[in-house]
């Protein structure tokens, strides 16, 4: 079974999508900032060694969005905790999968390919972030990870991969190479 590769990803709307950086240089500005790093990302992360599956938000205004190439899935995020929609767009996918932000510019194929084959050995993997989050997780099979798997994780903070770490045990867990995302202006590139 070919691994999936989820995106998650908000349609970029001023004052919808990466409101922090949006107060930093104007939510017009964030929004077309977004826009374009989703594009760049998309170009540099297409590999045939995965299926590159979008999860949209919000759900109805993203599947129908033309903003992002047709030749990838759409899947809609739901309602509910950043957790929860992670952990349902993995039990979704069911074999092999990782999901990542799309605000990170630092994501490479070589990154994926590793944070894939970490998951031959282990249960889980992380892509750590320099704040205490993470830049990707993923499983080795998204169906039996089980339902609220990342309950009670604090999220937006420098807990959140500790929290997700906690809350997949007893996974055997790896971890790849730390990325940051873009959060503020300090964050751009």
């Amino acid at each position: 079974m070919k691994p999936t590769l989820v995106v998650m990803l908000k349609v970029p709307r001023a004052g919808r999508v990466k409101t922090r950086l949006g107060r930093d240089i104007g939510m017009t500005a964030a929004a077309w900032w977004f826009r374009h790093q989703v594009a760049r990302l998309l170009r540099r992360i297409e590999d045939p060694r995965w299926r590159i599956v979008l999860a949209v938000a919000p759900d109805v205004e993203g599947l129908r969005s033309r903003v992002w190439p047709a030749r990838f899935d759409r899947w809609p995020q739901g309602s509910g905790s950043l957790g929860d929609r992670m952990a349902r767009m993995m039990r979704r996918a069911a074999g092999p999968v990782c999901v990542i932000g799309a605000d990170v510019p630092g994501i490479t194929r070589t990154g994926l390919a590793k944070a894939f084959a970490t998951l031959g050995d282990h249960d889980a993997v992380f892509g750590p972030a320099p704040d205490g989050g993470y830049w990707l997780i993923g499983v080795k099979t998204g169906s039996k990870l089980r339902k609220g798997a990342l309950i009670g994780v604090r999220w937006s903070s420098e807990h959140a991969l500790a929290d997700s770490r906690a809350a997949l045990v007893p996974y055997r867990i790896g971890l790849v190479d730390m990325l940051a995302d873009v959060d503020t202006i300090d964050d751009l590139p």
